[in-house]
């Protein structure tokens, strides 16, 4: 490890493979280095043998899960891409879909006083669900055409609310919308992870509702993709795209200390070897004396032999548990995938149900989730820390990514990505057409 790296990125997470392929896209010279020997760092994917090694090391594996260990790919930390939003952006541009298929996520769904239903976007949908009464529709369908009427440029389409400046809530409150509806238009169409957004602008809302809707009409049944195979398969493209591109990685490779010359960044030191380099990017289990703990997540991977109940037996969902309906801070989520996807073998589905952590009885706090699940062959419950970086990296040159947050989507991982990049490169990332692949030129 002679030689000198524009930069070095510890940890293959889907964040740090992102920034690795896009910096070697870009020229420059990188060494992608991790502890361990498989891709995906804290959102890795398992067989039934790894899971129970890790979670249940020494219980007998059930007989009816035996021997379906190749067919088992299971998420630690699953994450669905909505199909017009930035992470779908990400792998058109860098071409990464060739390494990848994605299949559609049948069904998007929200919790609604005990029970779930479809999250209704169109006007068909607003018509028939039973969520809410003939008065709301017509308020909720006034909404809509509104949101999908509104120019920015044309004041005779904003109705007297210039969304730049007036808030979330005083669009809710000039449509009437009841709390229910508010809910599931906050949380399970805009993706906002608290209830603070109503005080902001809405414009930001706007964006989210808007993208959710834009995402439905390209394929109808739900916004979201998911991977066949599972996740990791993310972060093994976007390796490979590094490496088109002259980047080095080295998996199973130790990483004993980030060194650092008059409180900069100069390179990695593994065993004898140092690594020279001007940044390092990594995520905070590189970093511990770095970052700070801003919370927990608590997840509950569960294996099943059915569907999730009143999802019209869909092979896959999103459901969102808007947080005051189960009176909590945070929202809970579950997603869920079968064979469809090439996950687990026929007949068996996975979810997993994860919420910020807010009680020190994580596990109870799932329980909303869990019921809706019905009968479970066996569940795998754990908690991690939420790290966050301490600085901004460009003082030293360390640049740390966020840990994973509960949340099912790729949305937030995104926003990461591009905060990462900015820091790191000092410029927008902008995403204009495709890359050209190194072995194309």
């Amino acid at each position: 490890m002679d030689e000198e790296y524009d930069v070095i990125v510890l940890g293959t997470g889907l964040t740090e493979c992102i920034l690795s392929g896009l910096l070697s896209v870009e020229g420059k010279k990188v060494l992608h280095m991790d502890r361990n020997e498989y891709y995906g760092g804290e959102g890795a994917s398992l067989n039934i043998t790894q899971l129970y090694q890790k979670f249940k090391p020494g219980q007998e594996i059930p007989e009816k899960l035996k021997g379906h260990d190749r067919e088992f790919n299971v998420d630690l930390i699953p994450k669905f891409a909505m199909a017009s939003g930035e992470f779908v952006k990400i792998l058109i541009y860098t071409d990464v879909t060739r390494y990848t298929e994605f299949k559609q996520i049948a069904g998007s769904y929200f919790y609604y006083k005990g029970d779930i239903a479809k999250v209704p976007v169109t006007e068909k949908e607003v018509v028939l669900t039973s969520l809410i009464g003939m008065a709301e529709k017509l308020r909720l369908k006034s909404f809509f055409e509104f949101i999908q009427n509104y120019d920015e440029n044309k004041p005779e389409t904003h109705q007297g609310l210039d969304l730049n400046t007036v808030t979330m809530k005083a669009v809710y409150e000039k449509f009437e919308l009841e709390p229910a509806t508010m809910e599931f238009l906050g949380h399970a169409l805009a993706l906002q992870l608290d209830n603070s957004y109503l005080d902001r602008p809405a414009m930001e809302t706007y964006n989210k509702i808007m993208l959710y809707m834009l995402s439905m009409s390209k394929y109808g049944k739900s916004p979201y993709l998911y991977p066949l195979y599972g996740l990791d398969e993310l972060p093994q493209g976007f390796a490979r795209l590094s490496a088109i591109y002259g980047g080095t990685y080295m998996l199973n490779k130790k990483v004993d200390e980030i060194v650092y010359e008059n409180g900069k960044v100069i390179g990695v030191k593994s065993g004898d070897e140092i690594a020279k380099c001007k940044k390092v990017i990594c995520d905070s289990s590189y970093a511990k004396d770095k970052v700070n703990k801003v919370g927990q997540v608590v997840r509950a991977i569960v294996i099943m032999e059915h569907p999730i109940a009143n999802t019209d037996n869909a092979d896959s969902v999103q459901v969102i548990i808007p947080q005051n309906q189960v009176n909590r801070k945070n929202d809970i989520y579950i997603a869920s995938v079968s064979s469809n996807h090439n996950v687990c073998p026929k007949g068996f589905y996975v979810a997993i149900v994860s919420t910020i952590v807010e009680t020190s009885e994580p596990e109870k706090e799932l329980e909303p989730g869990m019921k809706l699940l019905g009968e479970i062959v066996d569940k795998f419950v754990y908690v991690s820390d939420i790290y966050a970086p301490a600085n901004d990296g460009t003082s030293d040159n360390l640049f740390i990514s966020k840990s994973n947050d509960a949340t099912s989507h790729f949305e937030t991982v995104c926003d990461d990505v591009k905060d990462l990049y900015k820091r790191v490169v000092g410029k927008e990332l902008t995403m204009e057409g495709k890359v050209v692949r190194g072995d194309e030129n």
